[in-house]
């Protein structure tokens, strides 16, 4: 129902599309770092908590939604799934931080793949908005 809403997939299409320049900016900054034999400067406390945060609820929202959504409305189902979706993302989330730290350029095909999704959910979602102008 939400995708029915016009305009929202080119929303998201332009959110990818910065949270893309923001990974960029980041993989740049750190491989300046990396090359100069220097550490990045530490950021503030609590922008790193917002940040955290921020991802956090979003990741949290998502996946609520899809186990919702599979459950159908058995309680047991959803909570069981709910369970289980924090376990593997905790798992998932140290052994895919340790890949990414070892192999840099599974970071740079991330990149690109997501940066592809923008580009197509800014296409797909500006046609949907140009149809509903009035010429």
């Amino acid at each position: 129902k939400l995708l029915a809403i016009v305009g929202l997939t080119l929303a998201g299409g332009f959110l990818l599309l910065w949270v893309c320049w923001r990974m960029y900016r980041e993989m740049k900054s750190d491989q300046t770092h990396t090359q100069n034999g220097t550490a990045p400067a530490p950021g503030s406390l609590g922008k790193a908590i917002f940040r955290i945060l921020i991802a956090d609820l979003s990741m949290s929202l998502d996946n609520v939604l899809a186990v919702a959504g599979a459950a159908a409305e058995h309680p047991g189902i959803l909570v069981m799934g709910l369970v289980l979706s924090v376990l593997l993302m905790g798992i998932a989330a140290s052994y895919i931080a340790r890949l990414l730290d070892r192999y840099k350029w599974i970071s740079w095909v991330g990149l690109l793949i997501v940066l592809g999704v923008a580009i197509e959910l800014i296409v797909k979602g500006g046609g949907e908005v140009w149809g509903h102008i009035p010429h």
